[in-house]
């Protein structure tokens, strides 16, 4: 995935007195009264401003928030103080433009941060006129918003194709290189770990990933389903049995190859999910029929051990048990830490999606693996093979 970078443009020092256009992530958390509490997207937003900044360009910074009516943007969709939060983080005077469509005055070391993108009619069905106008706003677009990627909107796509000159800013560019150098350069063995509740959920991840990797570790309710498929008895488990004949074609992918499925082969058994429920660890064939799985054990760690400590490439997309309650915990954080212990003997490591980031900082590990993907819904899409519009439209651009 070749695409022109903000860097790259900065070193040709083709940024001197341009006015630079960035769609950055700035979708943070907020309570009640707008304060920003998780600060973290737009530190990872900082490094394209400061490098457009240096390269001696007159910066505009764009994003949206939250799911706001278009034409009807309220105070709470505002990204006023989510502006005044990042100017502060910047250390510097910045500028807040609520109407910003029909211009926007720019020097050379100015930031001005843009209202709600997503309160303009034609923003999510990328309206030519809408592109247009904002193009005209800028000599230089760049993309850092990997989150977005997957979404074909005005400021993702279109503005990418019409803007004189498109790039990917830092973290953009980052993201193209971990998942390439996942996926389509990957070292060998190649590991894939797709946890969750539901097969349905993660099905075409499954389907795009199996003749590509070498092992592929299921978990959570999506392996239960598996089990179904193998004619095991699960109690009273999540599982989705109409889908067990779509999880014999993966299975049949894998043999087929001389690839791995490895499977649970002792679990921790519960009669229901919460903090007070009693629970025993069991081997696969001794559930009983009022018992739901809900993490693996021991020995299915172990075995799943082997499988990591050989891996040169891992990616990791879900958990393999409630790990939020501590007795149903063990297992992703025996996972986790083995993911962690693979990336310190020379694999590269991607974690990407909600639910995993989260066990992943948990156990402690989200610092020892080789990359955490900032984007949930284009992390997953990229592993479903898909194609993502704002990648694509740099790649256009750059040929």
């Amino acid at each position: 995935m070749k695409v022109k970078t903000l860097e790259e443009l900065v070193n040709e020092g083709a940024l001197e007195g341009k006015r630079v256009f960035i769609r950055a992530d700035m979708n943070v958390p907020r309570d009640a009264e707008g304060n920003v509490t998780d600060d973290h997207r737009l530190k990872e937003s900082m490094p394209a401003v400061k490098m457009a900044l240096k390269g001696g360009a007159g910066v505009m910074v764009c994003s949206h928030l939250g799911r706001p009516k278009e034409g009807e943007l309220t105070e709470q969709d505002s990204l006023a103080k989510v502006a005044e939060t990042f100017g502060k983080m910047l250390g510097m005077p910045i500028r807040f433009e609520k109407d910003w469509l029909n211009g926007v005055d720019v020097k050379p070391g100015e930031v001005v941060i843009l209202e709600n993108c997503r309160g303009n009619v034609g923003e999510k069905k990328n309206d030519p006129e809408l592109v247009k106008k904002m193009a005209k706003l800028c000599d230089v677009y760049v993309n850092d918003a990997f989150g977005t990627a997957h979404r074909a909107q005005a400021t993702t796509d279109g503005l990418a194709r019409e803007a004189e000159v498109a790039c990917a800013g830092p973290l953009l560019a980052k993201e193209i290189k971990a998942l390439t150098k996942a996926v389509a350069e990957a070292k060998r063995p190649l590991v894939a770990i797709v946890g969750g509740s539901k097969v349905s959920t993660k099905l075409t991840i499954l389907k795009h990933l199996a003749p590509l990797v070498d092992t592929l570790i299921v978990g959570g309710g999506i392996a239960n389903t598996f089990l179904l498929a193998e004619g095991h008895h699960i109690g009273t488990s999540l599982a989705e049995p109409a889908l067990v004949g779509e999880c014999k074609e993966v299975m049949k992918i894998m043999k087929e190859k001389g690839g791995h499925l490895p499977l649970p082969v002792d679990v921790v058994v519960a009669h229901h999910i919460g903090y007070d429920a009693g629970f025993r660890i069991c081997d696969l064939d001794d559930i009983e029929a009022d018992e739901m799985i809900l993490d693996i054990g021991p020995k299915t760690s172990k075995m799943l051990a082997e499988y990591l400590k050989d891996a040169k490439t891992i990616i990791w997309n879900g958990p393999v048990g409630v790990f939020e309650m501590d007795n149903f915990k063990e297992g992703t954080r025996d996972l986790a830490e083995k993911v962690a212990e693979a990336t310190a003997n020379g694999a590269f490591t991607i974690v990407g999606g909600g639910d995993t980031i989260a066990a992943a900082k948990a156990f402690k590990v989200a610092d020892k693996v080789s990359y955490i993907s900032t984007g949930g819904g284009a992390f997953l899409e990229f592993l479903e093979g898909k194609t993502l519009p704002a990648i694509a439209a740099l790649q256009e651009r750059t040929k």
